[in-house]
């Protein structure tokens, strides 16, 4: 997930470079529903925008694109190797408006405001979400847009059920939890956006879905588990013989295309308003 976590604790799903890859593939299954969110909260060519916890970029892309050339997308993550990685992606990609730093968004400085503050998957690790959107908020000019999208576990489920898929859900809630993290921290983004000072936002809901052989949201889940396997043995949640890792996907795969079922990882909440003063 996106990395400005903001935490005393160690960041539960770290930034090696397994875990940057898996960061990449995710982002491919929700970049329309961060898109529609963007559209919506009304970022437009020739922006400034602040991208918290930009991780390996992504986001940092997407807000890139509908800048345009003459826009300008600054991405910022505590993880130098992060960082490191989203610029030599926007390098491959010849995004000239796009530049990444070092750094806790929530306590630098900037030489001039911003038209935009985005983030995506950055409040549930932060241990007090309202002062870090107050925070960033201090970065972002009168009337201009603050968009986030933050994750539900709760809404995870399959029809008809599938033992196998419920697990690695529940594995993955529980880790979440006992790290600190909210792991239902965007059904919270409304109570913590008026909180923070801003009026009532604008709400989104979305959730990947998949059904029948090969879907990619088999192996999302799959290796989120294997990000979150240290922590899990750690923690006595599950042991790697459990878990198996390496055949699961392949395992949770068989298992709903078996049952002809449907399944649906985390819910996907989106929140947008803007600052009023």
């Amino acid at each position: 997930m996106d990395t400005e976590q903001g935490r005393d604790t160690e960041y539960v799903l770290g930034h090696a470079e397994k875990e940057l890859e898996r960061l990449m593939t995710q982002s491919q299954l929700f970049e329309p529903f961060t898109a529609q969110v963007f559209r919506d909260a009304g970022i437009a060519p020739g922006m400034r925008v602040l991208d918290v916890g930009s991780g390996s970029g992504d986001v940092a892309f997407l807000a890139a694109r509908m800048v345009g050339p003459f826009g300008q997308v600054v991405g910022v993550d505590r993880s130098a190797v992060a960082v490191a990685t989203a610029g030599r992606r926007a390098l491959a990609r010849d995004l000239s408006n796009t530049r990444f730093m070092v750094g806790d968004a929530s306590t630098m400085a900037f030489d001039e405001p911003f038209d935009a503050v985005v983030g995506r998957f950055v409040l549930l690790f932060c241990p007090d979400p309202v002062t870090m959107v107050r925070q960033v908020l201090a970065h972002l000019r009168v009337g201009g847009v603050i968009a986030f999208q933050e994750p539900d576990w709760a809404g995870c489920r399959s029809a008809p059920e599938s033992p196998l898929w419920s697990r690695c859900v529940d594995w993955c809630d529980e880790a979440f939890r006992r790290s600190r993290a909210d792991p239902c921290m965007g059904m919270k983004l409304f109570a913590t956006f008026t909180a923070a000072g801003l009026p009532p936002p604008g709400l989104y809901l979305h959730a990947g879905i998949a059904a029948g052989p090969d879907h990619p949201l088999y192996t999302v889940a799959a290796e989120t588990v294997r990000t979150l396997l240290p922590t899990m043995e750690q923690l006595g949640i599950a042991t790697a013989d459990e878990v198996d890792v390496d055949t699961l996907a392949a395992r949770v795969s068989d298992e709903v295309v078996g049952a002809q079922g449907t399944v649906t990882w985390f819910s996907l909440v989106g929140a947008t308003a803007r600052k009023l003063a």
